[in-house]
């Protein structure tokens, strides 16, 4: 018997069946619709709607469902449409009738969101989970490499140098804002929907805080209408899975780059590489091409979802349904994700040489300008002097460490033999020795403030 079958005098149709139901997918959340369905039958005996025995009864029979479902011998039936009708249909084949008092008050409406709630908050919880062991391989890499220089870059142009340890720990920041809107918004969505009913509340006198308290969540909606049709938490949660897919793609980016031969700053392990079913000397970076691509998967969750949500009138409506594949879908991609790129990043191989030998003059134009603001001319007018160098440097086929001080003078007579101390790469970096700079001492600092936000 359906639970909303009695108005109809006919079955609906197959067609309908299929593009209805959503056991297929929602099953997942067996576990928080019986965590839900318990708290909420101890509620109804608390309130006095039904008897300390028919509390235990379907306290009992809840436990024997979900123990069904953990060792896989639950049976879905022929009109289980979703979680909540298996759920409770199986509860009634074992306690009987007593088992439809449950729902009491209760409809999927609120129950729905309540379970998704819980779900989302334990998926939070694993992600967390995943992005931390990621932050703990990024920190391993970066220690021994403190002074290891490199290029940077920015528009993808040799820059300025800087160290690799410095370059592994900017995407520890990135993940670590991750983790904090992750956190932040499992925060907001610790509200309990139970007890709104399927729009207006429930008329039994069941105590929503002893609910919420029992179900770890931090308090209770405050308006059934929002309750029921509130589905911020899912968007919040998909966008910080985006925004993450965004930063493990620029990794990706980097790692697919700087392993390309033409660059060769680092290697990937045998056992994060793949071959090419033609060319037999390919090593081709695909778990970083995966990583950048999902990126988009991700992104398109956000903006499907968005789009269903932008329309719906007040309460619930079954639009919302379209909520679940997508986060559902998100959590999976970053669940099979997150571990690959960390054994990327655990294994990956850098090549110290090959940086080293990547490094241009070019990099320390900004150095001769600073060397020349310490001899007091100003900045702006510093640019544009070692703007005439560089240019000098281009028309005569010459590196800045090449010129003479006699040439430099030409330019400059602020330029005195000293300039040629300077102009070195490891004095490049060690000067950026500010908080937050690539200097060695900025970065083993650095890499201890990372360590105290761990864990």
């Amino acid at each position: 018997m359906k639970l909303w079958g009695g108005r109809f005098a006919q079955e609906a149709d197959e067609n309908l069946r299929r593009l209805n139901d959503s056991i297929g997918y929602d099953r997942r959340m067996y576990a928080e619709d019986i965590q839900g369905s318990i708290a909420y039958a101890e509620a109804l005996v608390s309130a006095g709607v039904i008897s300390l025995d028919e509390g235990e009864q379907i306290v009992a029979g809840l436990e024997k469902v979900k123990a069904e479902f953990d060792d896989g011998s639950f049976q879905i039936a022929d009109g289980d449409e979703d979680i909540h009708t298996a759920v409770e249909r199986r509860l009634t084949e074992i306690v009987g009738p007593v088992g439809g008092k449950l729902h009491t008050g209760r409809s999927r409406n609120d129950q729905v969101a309540t379970d998704f709630r819980l779900w989302t908050m334990q998926a939070i919880d694993r992600i967390d989970a995943l992005i931390e062991r990621l932050q703990a391989a990024i920190i391993e890499q970066a220690e021994p490499h403190t002074e290891t220089i490199m290029p940077g870059y920015t528009h993808l142009q040799p820059a300025q140098p800087v160290t690799a340890a410095h370059w592994l720990m900017s995407f520890f920041w990135m993940l670590l804002r991750d983790r904090d809107r992750l956190r932040e918004a499992r925060q907001r969505m610790a509200v309990l929907p139970l007890g709104a009913g399927a729009l207006a509340g429930t008329p039994f006198p069941v105590d929503r805080q002893q609910i919420a308290e029992k179900l770890g969540f931090n308090s209770y909606s405050h308006n059934s209408l929002d309750a029921v049709s509130d589905r911020d938490f899912v968007i919040e949660t998909i966008f910080t899975f985006a925004l993450l897919g965004s930063h493990l793609s620029r990794l990706a980016e980097d790692v697919i780059i700087y392993s390309n031969p033409a660059f060769a700053f680092v290697t990937l392990d045998d056992r994060y590489s793949t071959g090419s079913s033609l060319m037999p000397q390919k090593r081709n970076a695909d778990p970083m091409e995966l990583t950048r691509g999902k990126a988009g998967r991700l992104n398109g969750q956000l903006a499907g979802l968005m789009t269903t949500l932008k329309g719906l009138p007040s309460g619930y409506n079954k639009d919302l349904q379209e909520d679940k594949e997508s986060l559902f879908d998100a959590f999976d991609t970053l669940n099979d994700l997150l571990p690959v790129v960390t054994g990327v990043v655990a294994t990956l191989q850098l090549n110290p040489e090959n940086m080293r030998a990547a490094l241009q003059d070019e990099m320390l134009a900004t150095d001769l300008a600073d060397y020349l603001v310490e001899k007091g001319m100003p900045f702006r007018e510093a640019h544009h002097v070692v703007g005439q160098v560089v240019q000098f440097c281009s028309e005569h086929d010459l590196t800045l460490t090449q010129l003479t001080t006699e040439q430099l003078r030409q330019i400059s007579e602020l330029f005195t033999e000293d300039v040629h101390t300077m102009l070195n790469f490891e004095q490049s970096v060690a000067k950026r020795r500010t908080a937050g700079g690539t200097a060695p001492d900025a970065v083993r600092e650095q890499i201890k403030q990372a360590k105290k936000y761990m864990g």
